[in-house]
């Protein structure tokens, strides 16, 4: 599909400023942002049941710990986006990886579950500050063959930072630390985030401002926010609390929101003023099938991890580091993937193969489904996970770690910032709405249950909702790529 017209040719696209000199130290301190952002979505899952147990926590406030940190980040992306084109993409990123820092410090401290929701909420409102500044700093002090490089580091990141965050979680729980326990797995990010913010003025360049207006669309921000909470916090509360009638009418209220936001905003670009997302970046056709092909891949990408984790501690009964160990077999399938993607992409035409890689994973969340519906002892089941995790985790690295480059290819520089800041509101959104939506469904099928076969009962429905859910991302990506002309599989 081609590009929008009604988007201004700039001088040069996204990214093909001339390099200013990042190098590879530089883009390690950029990722390391990303992977502290992405770390602290799923470490949390392996350390749930910990957490729960020692803070008397009830099923929808641990959902609110993982979901609640998604939502926050969701809703100010675009704003954090917004503000790197105004104020600077380095100072931003610095400013949010020491919020960021500090609210890390605040969960691990953390004295009850209510404290350490709201300290979550504060991490993901740090992460929502810092995240989009790494890829419109990617997207602008790289080109050629070293910004495809830069975006594929990305793209691993993501996925490294997911499937390696249980076992990292389960090893700093099972070594415990100074008698810290899950809390470790909070504390960890002091160390790693100090040191980046020694290093990032040193080996991060200041990126120009390319947005050409100082001022921020406080009322697009505030429709943003108002519309993400609306949707996924009924989703999260409204089960534990048996539907009551607020839950309904923020749910309705979802859709009106997101139509007020967008006309505000074009009225707003009408007026000549600086709207949150500018409605011609939204006029692109292409940029906004990728946004709803992300969509569908991250609705299914975190409730993963998080229904996987509950099963294998709760259901299976590991430990934390069993459980840690478990999810290994996912990195390597990914690590293996994403590695080989320059390989796939010239064997496929030049273009990657995601569809072909929803597949993979469609087609592993099926045999998986089929192995706990089949084997109801532990070890039998753990056995056959192993190697089927390893080819969800293949499926896994063909679609995440080239999704980002494909949807943000070719995004004109002045919409370097928001064009990141949407696609990682799409990507955390995603993340928060499926943990909702398969929350409702495990702990629906799982009732007042607690035996092995009631766990496994639960996991294999969220195990049927993930495969459609990755066979609707090959769906929408292979619907593109028909659209636009370009089939690349």
């Amino acid at each position: 599909m081609s590009q929008s017209s009604n988007i201004a040719a700039p001088a040069a696209p996204l990214g093909s400023a001339a390099s200013r000199g990042a190098g590879t130290l530089g883009l390690w301190v950029m990722l390391s942002g990303t992977f502290l952002v992405v770390l602290d979505f799923f470490i949390v899952n392996v350390a749930l049941p910990s957490m729960q147990r020692e803070l008397h926590a009830s099923a929808g406030t641990l959902q609110m710990v993982v979901a609640g940190y998604g939502l926050a980040t969701a809703a100010g992306l675009v704003t954090g986006g917004r503000l790197g084109d105004m104020f600077g993409r380095r100072r931003m990123f610095m400013l949010g990886l020491l919020l960021f820092t500090l609210a890390s410090a605040a969960c691990g401290l953390a004295p009850n579950a209510e404290l350490l929701v709201a300290a979550r909420v504060l991490q993901g409102l740090a992460g929502a500050l810092l995240q989009p500044q790494v890829l419109a700093m990617i997207g602008l002090a790289y080109t050629g063959d070293s910004r495809a490089r830069a975006f594929a580091a990305y793209g691993l990141t993501l996925g490294l930072g997911a499937t390696l965050g249980q076992l990292v979680g389960g090893l700093l729980i099972h070594a415990d630390l100074a008698g810290l326990g899950w809390r470790s797995c909070f504390l960890i990010n002091l160390p790693i985030g100090l040191l980046a913010l020694v290093l990032a003025p040193r080996v991060i360049p200041p990126l120009a401002n390319n947005s050409g207006n100082s001022r921020l669309d406080l009322a697009g921000m505030l429709l943003v926010a108002a519309s993400s909470v609306a949707v996924v916090l009924p989703l999260v509360e409204g089960r534990e609390q048996g539907w009551p009638l607020w839950s309904w009418l923020c749910l309705a209220a979802a859709v009106p929101l997101w139509a007020v936001f967008a006309r505000q905003q074009q009225r707003l670009a009408a007026r000549g003023g600086a709207p949150l997302v500018a409605p011609a970046l939204l006029a692109n056709s292409r940029f906004v099938t990728g946004l709803f092909t992300t969509l569908a891949f991250y609705i299914g990408n975190a409730s993963f991890y998080f229904v996987l984790a509950l099963y294998l501690q709760q259901g299976l009964a590991l430990d934390p580091l069993g459980s840690g160990l478990v999810f290994t077999a996912l990195a390597i399938g990914f690590f293996a993937t994403s590695m080989a993607g320059a390989r796939l992409a010239r064997r496929f035409g030049g273009r990657p193969p995601i569809a072909l890689g929803a597949l993979v994973l469609a087609a592993g969340h099926a045999l998986q489904l089929v192995n706990v519906a089949g084997w109801p002892g532990h070890a039998h089941v753990v056995a056959w996970m192993v190697p089927l995790l390893a080819l969800q985790g293949a499926g896994l690295g063909m679609v995440m770690a080239p999704l980002v480059s494909t949807v943000l290819a070719g995004l004109p520089a002045q919409h370097a910032g928001v064009a990141s800041g949407v696609l990682s509101m799409v990507q955390q959104a995603g993340n928060a709405l499926g943990v909702a939506l398969i929350g409702i469904l495990f702990y629906g099928r799982l009732g007042s249950l607690s035996e092995a076969p009631a766990y496994a009962g639960a996991f294999g429905a969220a195990l049927a909702y993930l495969t459609i859910s990755a066979l609707t991302v090959a769906v929408l990506h292979r619907r593109g790529e028909a659209a636009s002309g370009e089939g690349s599989e």
